[in-house]
């Protein structure tokens, strides 16, 4: 049973106020070309289908197609949504799409059925399992009461009828705790989303969105495939891809990536103004491509965007770096943030704005706070 697993297309997404649009459609071409050669039983899309819970209507008709297209093709197609989703709106009409094996996942219930699929070993289950967090689950099992995703996507699993016997898939959208993330995805601060691998147990192949950057996370058969476009400039050195997932007989899968060519890719070019519009500096290059310059000059050059979308065109972020850029305050980045706790970051931002450390008072008020606000999910 051959599967393509991708995720977070985060379709209508605009990034420093570029649409995506063009080049979403141009990959997604690209995957259904794949779909095809590959002869692939089915196509698993891991939440974050768009990029906010109202998409625009150019978004969810660019969607449309693709779903069309794989159901023109006899590609049957198990979609979850994500966080960034409207549960109620990515769930719209999928009893009636079932019927030309476009699977979406309902809201979530507590009853999450497996969908058979048969080859020549016999049965393949998959389960589909949107974004679930701890309010969602407590609202659904009134007798539990998980204090963290960790504890709310286990009840979500073990509430599933899973036999042991027959190959099962999962198709889902949490963070798995060792996951490397980039700039371009949400965090929430002190890692209370994150999810031990083992809560996935039960499933032969868990195909896993959220993380935009393709990897597995503590065994080769639970996976992120990562975003089919970059879409941060963290993102500029990685190989977007799909990820091939061919169930055999019980206990084997093998998994391979195909890469992906964008329309345009993203890039970053660094050097003084007179260097990075040298004749000889951007002739070579695809000058369509979106980019970050970032100028050593050690004076601001005046309405320097603007003169430099003359040469990039896609020109998404200028930036300097010189001893005034080095000398000002550094704000952490994303990865930064996810490795501390709130009270931490909390403890930092009073610093900068007082310039004084927090009274252990103070530290122990906000502290009860921060678990208050925690425990009301």
């Amino acid at each position: 049973m051959k599967f393509i697993h991708v995720s977070d297309l985060h379709i209508g997404k605009r990034v420093n106020e570029f649409s995506m649009l063009e080049d979403q459609r141009y990959i997604l071409r690209q995957i259904l070309m794949i779909a095809r050669q590959e002869q692939a039983d089915a196509v698993l899309v891991a939440g974050d289908i768009y990029d906010k819970p109202i998409p625009p209507a150019e978004a969810v008709q660019l969607f449309d197609e693709f779903l069309t297209r794989l159901a023109e093709m006899d590609i049957p197609v198990f979609a979850v949504s994500g966080n960034h989703d409207s549960a109620e709106r990515v769930a719209f009409g999928a009893r009636l799409m079932s019927r030309q094996n476009v699977y979406l996942s309902p809201v979530y219930d507590g009853n999450v059925t497996g969908i058979s699929m048969t080859d020549e070993y016999g049965e393949v289950m998959v389960y589909l399992l949107p974004f679930v967090k701890p309010a969602l689950i407590r609202h659904v099992f009134e007798d539990e009461e998980p204090a963290d995703y960790q504890e709310a996507v286990r009840i979500a699993v073990e509430h599933m009828e899973i036999d042991p016997q027959k190959r099962n898939v999962l198709v889902a959208h949490q963070f798995v705790t060792g996951a490397f993330r980039c700039e371009s995805e949400e965090v929430l601060v002190g890692g209370l989303d994150n999810v031990d691998v083992s809560v996935f147990d039960p499933f032969d192949y868990v195909a896993l969105g959220h993380i935009h950057s393709p990897q597995h996370v503590g065994r080769e058969t639970v996976r992120y495939c990562g975003t089919p476009l970059k879409y941060s400039f963290s993102e500029t050195e990685q190989e977007k891809s799909v990820t091939v997932a061919e169930l055999g007989e019980k206990g084997r899968t093998e998994i391979r990536t195909l890469a992906l060519r964008p329309l345009r890719d993203m890039r970053r070019i660094r050097g003084t103004y007179l260097e990075v519009t040298a004749l000889d500096f951007y002739k070579d290059t695809n000058q369509e491509d979106y980019v970050q310059v970032t100028l050593t000059d050690e004076e601001d050059v005046p309405d320097g965007l603007q003169k430099l979308r003359v040469i990039y065109p896609n020109l998404m972020r200028l930036e300097y770096d010189n001893k005034r850029t080095r000398d000002s305050r550094k704000v952490a980045g994303a990865c930064e943030v996810e490795q501390k706790t709130e009270l931490e970051l909390f403890e930092e931002f009073y610093g900068l704005q007082n310039n004084q450390p927090m009274s252990e008072k103070q530290r122990d008020f906000v502290g009860r706070l921060i678990r208050a606000v925690q425990e009301k999910g």
